[in-house]
Order: C-alpha cells, then sequence, then structure tokens
C-alpha cells in the first residue's frame, strides 16, 4: 500500500492510497470540467460570430435611383471641367530679343474669350491678361513687369489648340509668339 502526503496549515497528513487515488480522480474531474467550459464557450463564440457574419446584406440589383434622386436629397452641383493651361512660348526676332534669350509663359483660366498672361523674362515677373472677342479667332495678350516693363501681344488662334501671334517689348525686343495647348 502506497502512501501520500498532503501539507495543510495543521500539519503533514498521511493518505492511504486509496485516499491518494480519490485526490487524483477529483483534481481529473475538475480539470475536465474546465476543458468541457473552454470548449463550450469556443464553441459560442464560433456560433455567434457566424450568426453576425450572416448579417450582412449584400444588395442583389444595384439602386435605380441616384443619390441625386432620392426623396430628401439635396441637389449636387457638378464640378466644374478643368480649364486648359496654354503655353506660350517666345522666340527672338531681334538682337535686343537674341540678348534675353527664348521665354515660356502660360496662358490659364480661358474663360469665354479672357485668360490671366504670365511669364519670366531675365529676373523680371510679367503678369497680365490674354483676350479675345467670342466667336473671333484674334486676341491681345498684354502684361506687365514688376521692374516696370511692359509687353504687347497680338495673336490668331488657327484652332482651338494652335495659335501664332507677335509680342514688342518695351526695351524694343521683338519676339514671335507660339500658343499651343
Amino acid at each position: 500500500m502506497a502512501i501520500g502526503f498532503t501539507a495543510n496549515a495543521v500539519g503533514v497528513t498521511v493518505l492511504s492510497e486509496m485516499t491518494a487515488w480519490t485526490l487524483v480522480i477529483t483534481i481529473g474531474m475538475n480539470a475536465m470540467r474546465n476543458i468541457k467550459r473552454c470548449v463550450k464557450a469556443g464553441v459560442v463564440v464560433a456560433v455567434v460570430s457566424t450568426a453576425l457574419a450572416g448579417c450582412y446584406v449584400v444588395p442583389i440589383q444595384p439602386s435605380p435611383y441616384t443619390e441625386a434622386q432620392t426623396r430628401n436629397s439635396v441637389p449636387m452641383a457638378a464640378a466644374p471641367a478643368p480649364r486648359p493651361v496654354y503655353t506660350a512660348r517666345l522666340y527672338p526676332t531681334n538682337e535686343s530679343a537674341a540678348a534675353l534669350g527664348r521665354v515660356s509663359g502660360t496662358i490659364t483660366n480661358p474663360e469665354r474669350g479672357h485668360g490671366e498672361f504670365s511669364f519670366v523674362l531675365g529676373n523680371e515677373r510679367y503678369s497680365g491678361e490674354a483676350t479675345r472677342e467670342p466667336g473671333s479667332s484674334s486676341g491681345y495678350a498684354n502684361a506687365s513687369g514688376d521692374r516696370g516693363g511692359y509687353v504687347k501681344c497680338t495673336y490668331t488662334m488657327n484652332s482651338a489648340s494652335l495659335g501664332g501671334g507677335t509680342c514688342n517689348f518695351s526695351g524694343g525686343a521683338r519676339y514671335d509668339m507660339h500658343i499651343s495647348l
């Protein structure tokens, strides 16, 4: 007969083999109950998450109504179309212009025959406007510099995206102007 020992507050108690086996079986059964509880909890979690995953609704057909057509919606304004930016390239045609070199600028916001004309020549920034009468292919581009210079240009658009003309600067420089989209 084997003997087991346990310690408690009173001292050491000697257990018989029968008592030791009863203790082992009791501990084993408690462990089995804990395992069963864990398995049950895992099954409950799996069932609940599966049930909740089934709650997501996927429409079979898209709604025939757009957002603007729904009952309590506010009409939305369409986003404005991006405005084209034209490139204006100026090529020297006399000695005075040749000393300054080639110039590249932009004509932005060309709305209803009116746009902003800007470029840099040397250390001077020029800004002004480019205009055309509605329905006309010819126009003017004028700009003033931040150091006192100015330029007057005339141009003709050969198509919606290409044009050409001439520019005369206050210092006597003359340029051919090429406009492209």
